[in-house]
C-alpha cells in the first residue's frame, strides 16, 4: 500500500527542514572566529559553560563519545587556554574540567558572530513578510524541540 499523500508530504517537510537546519549551522559556524575548532571541541567548551564543571567521563557521557576521545578533546582545549583543570570537590581521585576566562571570551565571540551574521542575513536577504513568516516558523520549530 503506497503511503497517503499528506504522509509522504511531512516526509519531505522532515528532509528538508533537517537539510536545511544542517546548512543553517554550517553557515554560523563558518562566521564565527574559533572555526579552527572542531564542532566536538565547540560542543565541550559550550557544555562547560552552561553546565559548569565536570570530569572527563562526565562530559564523554554527555557528548556520547569515548573517554579516551574526550581526554583528546580537552587537552586540545586545555593547550589553547580554554579549559582548565581543577581538583574535584569531593573526590580528590578526580578532575574537573572548567572554561577559563579566555574560553568566555572566546564562546561570547562566537556567539556574537553568529547572531550578526544570522541578523544580517536575515535583514538582508528576507523582506517584512518575509521576516514575520520566519518568526512564526520560529515558534513553530522552538515548540518542535520542547519536551
Amino acid at each position: 500500500m503506497a503511503p497517503h499523500p499528506e504522509t509522504r508530504a511531512q516526509e519531505r517537510v522532515a528532509a528538508d527542514l533537517s537539510a536545511v537546519v544542517g546548512q543553517l549551522m554550517r553557515r554560523m559556524r563558518a562566521a564565527s572566529p574559533l572555526g579552527e575548532l572542531t564542532p566536538s571541541q565547540r560542543s565541550v567548551l559550550s557544555r562547560l559553560d552552561t553546565g559548569g564543571p565536570a570530569t572527563t567521563a562526565a562530559l564523554a557521557r554527555a557528548e556520547l563519545i569515548r573517554p579516551q576521545s574526550m581526554r583528546a578533546i580537552l587537552a586540545a582545549l586545555e593547550e589553547r587556554g580554554l579549559v582548565e583543570r581543577t581538583p574535584h570537590p569531593t573526590d580528590g581521585r578526580q578532575i574537573d574540567f572548567s572554561v577559563t576566562e579566555e574560553g568566555l571570551r572566546a564562546i561570547a565571540a562566537v556567539r556574537q558572530a553568529k547572531q550578526s551574521w544570522l541578523l544580517e542575513a536575515i535583514a538582508t536577504r528576507l523582506d517584512a513578510d518575509e521576516r514575520r513568516t520566519l518568526a512564526e516558523a520560529t515558534a513553530l520549530l522552538r515548540r518542535l524541540v520542547e519536551e
